[in-house]
């Protein structure tokens, strides 16, 4: 037995009876989205969040940036398989529950503010496919990763694919999903998935400590142009992007020398 299957066996020993839950909460400008299943924080369904949940606490707490880390050991080891395969019994339930974990992901990757997946020990599947949704990635040094479902006969079903193949060189892509074989940090920042490494039991302090540098004192309007600045171009053409990141400046421009002139 490989060392992945150890690890992956050991972690599913764990009680699975209940439903995964995330707890909110609020470090001054940085909100903790912290998923809280058990040992090894097992997804029971996609969306380990309501988005109407996650837009409430957004918009009536005035977060300007997000962590979203696991409980404990773990940040996460991905779906709860055994349940998954019951749901997977009626095909348009599947359909259902999958496109609400899709899109929870969407609104996450979506957000415009910085939001960092501060990750410790195991990072598999779903779980994995949560990080590469976030913005930025911050891992501690014993941190594993894996997309482990090809082998179950399965492939990444939350946009995972799609998101890695933007990041990951070459072929690289399709020897991570095809081997569903386990890297370490050292391996997941080489191939840029991973954009600091930090001591064991460090990331959330370091993520927090990293956000709260990034947003502390500016406004919100601000934060925002940044962060959708760096998605039109990396989702538009050149010339389009340069265009639209030239209108958000004269935007906040105007509404700055007026704050100044009425000052």
């Amino acid at each position: 037995m490989s060392e992945f299957q150890l690890i992956y066996r050991k972690i599913l020993k764990c009680d699975m009876s209940r439903s995964v839950k995330s707890k909110l909460s609020r470090e001054g400008p940085v909100g903790l989205v912290i998923i809280d299943n058990n040992a090894g924080n097992v997804l029971d369904e996609p969306e380990f969040l309501r988005i109407d949940r996650l837009q409430d606490f957004i918009s009536t707490e005035s977060i300007k940036s997000i962590v979203i880390s696991g409980k404990g050991r773990h940040f996460s080891s991905g779906a709860n398989l055994q349940k998954l395969l019951q749901t997977a019994e009626n095909k348009t339930l599947l359909e259902e529950t999958i496109r609400k974990g899709r899109l929870l992901l969407d609104f996450i990757e979506g957000l415009e503010i910085p939001v960092i997946a501060a990750i410790e020990g195991v990072c598999f599947g779903g779980g994995l496919e949560i990080a590469l949704a976030c913005h930025i990635r911050i891992c501690s040094e014993n941190a594993l990763f894996a997309f482990p479902e090809v082998n179950h006969n399965l492939i990444p079903g939350l946009g995972g694919i799609g998101r890695a193949t933007r990041i990951l060189k070459g072929g690289m892509g399709y020897e991570m999903v095809l081997g569903g074989d386990m890297f370490d940090a050292a391996t997941a920042y080489e191939l840029r998935i991973i954009d600091h490494i930090v001591p064991k039991g460090n990331t959330l302090e370091y993520s927090v400590g990293l956000l709260k540098k990034l947003v502390k004192d500016k406004p919100l309007e601000v934060i925002n142009a940044v962060v959708r600045a760096i998605k039109v171009n990396k989702q538009l053409n050149f010339n389009d992007a340069m265009v639209e990141e030239t209108r958000m400046f004269c935007d906040l421009a105007f509404k700055e020398a007026l704050r100044r002139k009425e000052e």
